[in-house]
């Protein structure tokens, strides 16, 4: 009876946490996009600076995950996506 390993390869457990990051950016930033509408007395001035300055991190935030995502898959393009095809 094999055990499966307790704990994953640090590269395969570090592409897996960008992937997440990856995922979860869009839902981050689109709670921190509809904050602005809870403020009250706020005024129409601090709510676009606010707003723009979270699409700047947004953007920055992206900038970063995207080179180590397409890094990752630059190493998966020599896989075949059905073993099968492999051995035909």
């Amino acid at each position: 009876m094999s055990r499966a390993p307790l704990f994953l390869a640090r590269e395969v457990y570090r592409r897996r946490r960008w992937r997440d990051a990856a995922r979860m950016l869009p839902v981050v930033g689109g709670v921190l996009l509809i904050l602005p509408l809870l403020w009250r007395n706020a005024g129409t001035g601090p709510a676009a600076v606010y707003v723009f300055g979270v699409w700047a991190v947004l953007i920055g935030g992206a900038a970063v995950i995207a080179p180590r995502l397409a890094a990752e898959g630059e190493g998966q393009r020599g896989i075949a996506a059905n073993p099968d095809e492999d051995a035909a």
